[in-house]
């Protein structure tokens, strides 16, 4: 998370608060810098605590739906310990390879594609997101008519499938609704539909990419929480990405609201790796209470308040120290040493760490079978990681393994 000051970011790296000057107005670019109250501080940091809780809380429940779902398009993709210990390398090189790309390029056109790519990608998932809620309001009296878009390759023996997407009339709704949202997003770059799309890829993320066990989680957390903590504080790499990178892989609210209303511009932000990377943890032990089969939330409930302590964690340190702070640097020992004292307490530990999500849905599963190259941070990587989104819905062929 890190302070926006008069529209210029102020970044932390992927993932870690900063903090604007607290006393005194200091010209920029000929002008007063505006400071912030303590109340609008507070209203900043409580909402993206609470936009970051939301994503987390519901897509974890999805994540547990999408494990049942006989779909095949719906189902997620899963993360292997392989995947978790080649992750964080992957990650720094292409971070570094964006560092070069802004340091050759112009970054004016690199946004520009990267803006496009966002638009399409954040209408997909915002339209999958809102799916389960048109499914809710549509009106019974409207017609549901179902459509299928289909792309072949060859002929007669030799055909074969490149797009099969099956819709309805609800998909085309949502697609529309999203539309606007990506419209609006790519003319004006508000700060509302940023976090739209923002909470649309934080809550996809968290549905669609498994962790097959909790030793994976253990690895992947683990790496990226030496990789945050290197390239926020061993080097400028990830400040230079930061600041150079337009697009909605962070979300963010004005500290000045109740000063400028809506046309505020001293943003407050949390990057969506830190969302992300813990909620995909936070789901698969919401997934082991349920295998418990005991009617019991104990684990989940367990780390989605040591998220909350850890980000609350990360707001203090930056306020006693006044210098930016990676989150994951706080929010990995939380997500995972308070279960882990958890189940040593009440002696499910060997249970916990033999827990296989990837059973109860496979073979259908895929894994990860590619590496993001949109940005080097966990949040745009955590975004990069994603499936298309399933709505429209489509078929596919499921590989079983790489």
């Amino acid at each position: 998370m890190a302070d926006v000051e008069q529209g210029s970011a102020v970044p932390s790296g992927s993932a870690g608060v900063g903090s604007a000057p607290s006393g005194g107005a200091e010209p920029v670019n000929g002008t007063a810098q505006f400071v912030s109250t303590a109340e609008g501080t507070a209203l900043a940091y409580g909402s993206l605590v609470l936009m970051a809780l939301l994503p987390i809380f519901f897509g974890a429940l999805r994540s547990v739906g999408c494990c049942k779902s006989k779909n095949s398009s719906d189902m997620p993709e899963t993360i292997t310990s392989r995947d978790a210990a080649r992750f964080p390398i992957i990650a720094s090189c292409t971070l570094f390879g964006l560092y070069l790309f802004f340091k050759i390029f112009s970054e004016e056109y690199i946004n520009l594609l990267l803006s496009v790519y966002f638009f399409v990608l954040g209408i997909l998932a915002l339209s999958h997101t809102m799916s389960p809620f048109m499914n809710r309001i549509f009106p019974t009296s409207l017609p549901n008519k179902q459509y299928q878009l289909l792309f072949t390759q060859g002929s007669g023996e030799n055909k074969e499938e490149i797009v099969n997407y099956e819709f309805d009339t609800k998909d085309l709704v949502c697609l529309g609704i999203s539309s606007v949202v990506g419209v609006w997003y790519l003319l004006k770059k508000h700060w509302i539909a940023n976090n739209v799309f923002g909470l649309a890829f934080a809550l996809n993320g968290v549905e669609l990419l498994h962790l097959n066990n909790v030793s994976t989680g253990c690895i992947l957390l683990g790496g990226l929480f030496v990789y945050d903590v290197f390239w926020v504080f061993g080097t400028n790499v990830m400040v230079t990405v930061a600041k150079s990178f337009e697009a909605p892989i962070k979300l963010v609210f004005p500290r000045d609201l109740l000063e400028r209303g809506l046309e505020a511009s001293n943003f407050a932000m949390l990057g969506l790796g830190d969302i992300v990377i813990p909620g995909i943890f936070i789901a698969l032990l919401l997934r082991f209470d349920v295998s418990l089969k005991k009617n019991t939330q104990t684990y989940f409930c367990t780390s989605f308040l040591a998220y909350i302590f850890g980000l609350g964690l990360t707001m203090f340190v930056m306020h006693t120290f006044k210098h930016a702070q990676p989150a994951l640097l706080y929010l990995v020992p939380a997500c995972i040493g308070f279960p882990v004292i958890m189940a040593l307490v009440k002696g499910e530990l060997t249970e916990m760490f033999s827990y296989e999500s990837s059973e109860e849905i496979l073979p259908h599963t895929p894994r990860l079978t590619r590496f993001p190259t949109v940005s080097g941070s966990p949040a745009s990587l955590a975004n990069s990681m994603q499936p298309l989104p399933s709505s429209p819905r489509r078929r596919r062929h499921v590989p079983t393994s790489m």
